[in-house]
């Protein structure tokens, strides 16, 4: 079986080398040269990526990057009834009309962003949201074992990114919440390592709190003990928040405090904190 994964970035180079490791024949592509360079067995064109793969997964950062794959030509050289596998986080109905047209060509397609971050993609224990038919994840299940170690199946087509845009959600608040605390506790004369693990042994632990502790020190492997080098960039969260605040706008559902948050990392990403990590804003919000 061979499985050409496409987009080679900060998460889809270590989830291929897990696939690798663990065995599978994986060939990769990425069309920045200097991403396929992360993974020693990435092709030199598409074509030959997908040439012959009975599974592709895709991990890119826009439904419209995904969509440019799965209209390229060269998707008529995968096996026949071949399994495809989007990790990327997309808009919940373009997931659903990559879904139907992949369908439409004898494919089967599985909708399955992650959560965990690239330390989770490089230790293999990333959690899978999955959505689409239960025949495609049993075929895709061996796979999600060596790159996770949580799946949680919602259902049709779509379900998963509508899981991950909820997530999401979440994620973007919770770390908002966290920079502002910080930004509070900093102009109070707080020490910075005691508020810490204040918080982190109390009814504010987090996995935000302790993984993206948004100022130097408390946290050594978090992003803002490395000058912010994003663990994920804040352009990405402002992205995902803005597929959530689209979903709920689809629905009729009003998120207030989403809205808010959405806006606030689309102006600090706009504003030239894109390429930081989510927890950068923290900066801004002390400076203000």
């Amino acid at each position: 079986m061979k499985i050409a994964f496409i987009g080679l970035g900060t998460m889809g180079s270590p989830m291929a080398n897990c696939l690798k490791e663990a065995g599978f024949s994986v060939v990769g592509w990425d069309a920045v040269d200097s991403a396929c360079s992360r993974f020693e067995y990435s092709s030199s064109s598409l074509g030959d990526a997908l040439s012959q793969a009975s599974v592709l997964i895709t991990m890119l950062p826009s439904g419209d990057d995904v969509q440019v794959v799965h209209s390229d030509p060269a998707m008529a050289g995968l096996a026949e009834n071949a399994l495809l596998i989007d990790c990327s986080t997309i808009d919940v109905e373009a997931s659903k009309a990559l879904a139907t047209e992949a369908e439409a060509k004898g494919f089967q397609m599985l909708d399955a962003p992650v959560s965990g971050g690239p330390e989770g993609a490089a230790a293999g224990t990333l959690a899978f949201m999955v959505g689409g038919e239960e025949t495609a994840l049993e075929r895709a299940n061996p796979l999600f074992d060596c790159m996770g170690s949580k799946l949680t199946y919602f259902g049709d087509a779509g379900t998963g990114q509508a899981a991950k845009a909820c997530h999401n959600l979440i994620c973007g608040i919770t770390g908002l919440a966290v920079c502002e605390a910080f930004a509070l506790a900093d102009a109070l004369d707080l020490d910075h390592d005691k508020f810490f693990n204040l918080c982190k042994n109390a009814a504010a632990q987090s996995w935000i709190l302790e993984n993206r502790c948004p100022v130097p020190g408390p946290a050594p492997k978090a992003p803002a003990s490395n000058d912010y080098a994003p663990g994920f960039a804040a352009r990405l969260l402002a992205k995902d928040l803005g597929i959530a605040r689209d979903a709920a706008a689809a629905v009729g559902q009003d998120i207030p405090i989403g809205q808010e948050t959405a806006r606030r990392y689309a102006e600090f990403a706009e504003g030239g904190g894109g390429n930081l990590d989510f927890s950068a804003i923290y900066r801004t919000i002390r400076q203000a």
